[in-house]
Order: C-alpha cells, then structure tokens, then sequence
C-alpha cells in the first residue's frame, strides 16, 4: 500500500511564502503521478497544482498561477509545492495526492482518480 505525507504547512501572514513537502513511500514517488489539493471549511476539495511522473509537464489552477508552483525531485522522492505571496484565501487544508496511472499534467484530474492521499497540513494565511 502507497504511503504518501505532507510536510511544510503553518501560519504565514499574507504576502509571505510556505513550501509544502510531499514524500512516498512502498512505490518511488518517479512512479506516481502526483498532485496538490486542498479543502478550506464549507468548501469541496480543490486541485491546485498537478504534475506527470517525469515533471516534464505541470498545472495550475487559475486562482494559484503566478504564485504557486509544484515541482518533484524523483531522486529525492519528494514532490514540493513552493507558494508564493499567500493570500488568507489559500487558508485550507492542503493534500498531496497520488496515482499509478499515467497523467498528462496539464490539468488537475479529478480527486476520484487518485488512489493514495496525505492525511493532510493546514496552510493558515493571516490578513
């Protein structure tokens, strides 16, 4: 069974930065197709950031771009996700999400395609 965990989340005022680590284990995260999600309260849960298995490819949802950029390092088994000029929006819980299959990274599926998820770190951005 895929293990995956988040690291990384905290409380930040706005404006400022937060790089959430994601690692995997049982299977190399280089044979995962990876993602960040996130869940803020009374609201469904989010793709933001998405990426295929090589790193040659990645999204961004709308809200995030320009602030938020997900990258993975296959030799260290770690996906990151580097956010920057946080906004009290960002506020959620933030999940790294993974999957066997091979995706194209130029768009966030849907969460139901990912098998493995995190249990989860809060990112709290204050105004």
């Amino acid at each position: 069974q895929v293990q995956v965990a988040e690291s990384g989340g905290g409380l930040v005022q706005a404006g400022g930065s937060l790089t959430l680590s994601c690692t995997a284990s049982v299977v190399p995260v280089g044979d995962l197709s990876l993602g960040w999600f996130r869940q803020a309260p009374g609201k469904e849960r989010e793709g933001v950031s998405c990426i295929n298995r090589s790193g040659s490819s990645t999204y961004n949802t709308d809200s995030v771009k320009g602030r938020f950029a997900i990258s993975r390092d296959n030799a260290k088994n770690t996906l990151y996700l580097q956010m920057n000029n946080l906004k009290p929006e960002d506020t959620a819980t933030y999940y790294c999400a993974a999957v066997r299959a091979w995706t194209s990274g130029t768009y966030c599926p849907s969460s139901r395609t990912f098998d493995y998820w995190g249990q989860g770190t809060q990112v709290t951005v204050s105004s």
